[in-house]
This record gives structure tokens, C-alpha cells and sequence, in this order.
């Protein structure tokens, strides 16, 4: 809790950390995080992306808390030493309208208990220092520091919706170097982004979690972060969805 109060380089739990003792130290961390990251708005899917899970050495997606203090809306300008070892992702949120999303079998249901989509960067912290393990991450939350949000997309329910998530490409750019970062489709995240989000939802039950209408939930990262420097202005563009929406971050 003091490193990531004081954003310095920790020693965490350890890489020969057990699974189970990751998710108990994680639980634990996450129930005093508000002091120092502001109040809980809901979960992020990590390892949603099987080419991070294959990095960590992980057995499939994992879960952890969010908070608002570092969260930013639309057009955000930052330090680029927002955290210790900081990255920025490409991501994406959803908004819950109803807890049944924990329930929901088919996409098309799931997509009826969503208020909507959001694009999303991710402002991740790994703050771990040297080489670490999947474990020792999970245990200090899943690297969350906070992230920058653009303009909320309302949900409807129709298969043209969920065939804009799944074929959509997710374009990275450093719009000051005029260079594309990355480019992925919206089926890494488990064929379809909602798919991502009932895994979590569903999960989160499993762990005695219950959802609440406006809770946000972040489905993971569509292309391998990268760390932000001075003069960096992030793009992220969600072609193929409505209107091909986007969201920037700049760092100074």
C-alpha cells in the first residue's frame, strides 16, 4: 500500500506465489486501495487476451478492482510518470444496467443488460520491479491505476451490434509521430468483447460478487501495451462501430 502511495518500484508478494494466495493477497489490497486510488466503479478482465495470457503464464482471464481517482474523461493531458513502470493499452468498458448480466447464456441477452459501450485506454501501473510472474501480478490488482474514458456508446440489443464488436479493428496510433502503435480485431477478447464481460460478470458471482447498475467493467487489452513518454498523444479508434469512435491521451 506505501508503493503505491508513494509510485515506487515493490518488492509485491513474490514471483513463487501460489494462484490462491495471489487472489487472497488481491482481495485484501482491494479493500484498502480506496485510500490511495479513490472510490470503487467496478472491475477489469486481465489475461482476456490469450497472446498475455501466454506472456504471464497464466491459465486463462483473471479479475480485479477499479477506482476513479485516475480516471479521466475524453480529451485527457497526463504525466507520462503516472506510474512506476506506466503502459498505456488500447481497452474497452462496458456500463451495467443489470446485475442478470451474471446470468446471461447468449451475447444477444447479455448485450439487453448493458447501458453501453465505452472506448477505453487503460493507464496500467506494473510497478513490480525486474522480472515477475502472472501470479505476483494478479496479487497487487492486476497492475490498475486508472484510464482515460471517451464518449459512451448506448447499447442496443441486436446482432448487428454484437457483429460491429467481433469484426471491429482497434487502431493504436502516436498521432505525434504520425505512427500506428498496433491494430487488433474485437474477437481477441474471447471471439467477442461481450463475451468477455459475461465471463467477468459471471465470475464475479463465482467469487460472492454482485454486480450494480452502472458499475463499469474494463474487458481487457486488444493489442500489447506499450510505455507512454513525453510529447506522446495516444489514439485509439474503434473502426467498424458506430460513427468509428475514438479516445486520446496525451502525455507532456
Amino acid at each position: 500500500l506505501s508503493d503505491f502511495a508513494a509510485r515506487k518500484l515493490s518488492k509485491g508478494f513474490g514471483n513463487d506465489i501460489t494462484l490462491a494466495d495471489a487472489e487472497c493477497a488481491k482481495r485484501k489490497l482491494g479493500q484498502k486501495l480506496p485510500k490511495f486510488l479513490g472510490t470503487p466503479i467496478g472491475y477489469k478482465a486481465a489475461f482476456a487476451n490469450t497472446v498475455l495470457q501466454k506472456r504471464f503464464g497464466v491459465d486463462g482471464p483473471k479479475w480485479g478492482y477499479m477506482y476513479d481517482r485516475n480516471f479521466v474523461d475524453i480529451i485527457a493531458v497526463l504525466p507520462s510518470d503516472f506510474g512506476v513502470r506506466p503502459l498505456v493499452e488500447a481497452d474497452f468498458l462496458v456500463e451495467v444496467k443489470d446485475p442478470r448480466l451474471a446470468d446471461a447464456k447468449p451475447p444477444l441477452e447479455a448485450l439487453g443488460y448493458l447501458e453501453s459501450v465505452i472506448p477505453f485506454i487503460e493507464l496500467p501501473d506494473l510497478m513490480l520491479e525486474g522480472q515477475f510472474s502472472g501470479n505476483a501480478m494478479i496479487a497487487t490488482n492486476v497492475a490498475f491505476r486508472g484510464g482515460v474514458t471517451g464518449m459512451e456508446i448506448p447499447v442496443q440489443m441486436t446482432q448487428a451490434l454484437l457483429y460491429a464488436l467481433a469484426n471491429m479493428t482497434v487502431v493504436m496510433t502516436d498521432d505525434a509521430e504520425n505512427k500506428e502503435i498496433g491494430r487488433g480485431k474485437g474477437s481477441v477478447l474471447m471471439d467477442n468483447p461481450i463475451n468477455a464481460a459475461m465471463w467477468l460478470a459471471k465470475e464475479l458471482k463465482k467469487d460472492g460478487i454482485r454486480l450494480n447498475k452502472g458499475d463499469l467493467l474494463s474487458l481487457g487489452g486488444f493489442i500489447n501495451p506499450v510505455p507512454p513518454k513525453p510529447g506522446m498523444k495516444a489514439r485509439v479508434q474503434y473502426i467498424g462501430l458506430p460513427g468509428d469512435p475514438q479516445v486520446t491521451v496525451e502525455f507532456n
